[in-house]
């Protein structure tokens, strides 16, 4: 694991009640910087913002697992430097 790091936003949508999602989180805490959910009940979604500050190994990582789990899609967006 290489020892420098990088900030990144995943942006996720959530569109049905996961559980797996919250253990993913609760897995890769320590590289969250914040996060903030926003419910859409109308559309019956949630929106979910993580910061993270990690290696580019594992911010990888969490997107991808995130994004393959059932009613969730995700993207990941970097800083520059």
């Amino acid at each position: 694991m290489s020892s420098e790091t990088r900030t990144a936003l995943i942006g996720i949508i959530v569109e049905n009640s996961v559980e797996e999602l919250n253990r993913l989180l609760h897995e890769y805490r320590r590289h969250i910087i914040g996060r903030m959910g926003v419910p859409h009940p109308s559309k019956g979604i949630s929106i979910i913002s993580i910061a993270l500050d990690s290696d580019q190994d594992t911010i990888s990582a969490l997107s991808g697992k995130l994004g393959a789990l059932e009613g969730v899609s995700s993207k990941t967006i970097y800083s520059k430097n």
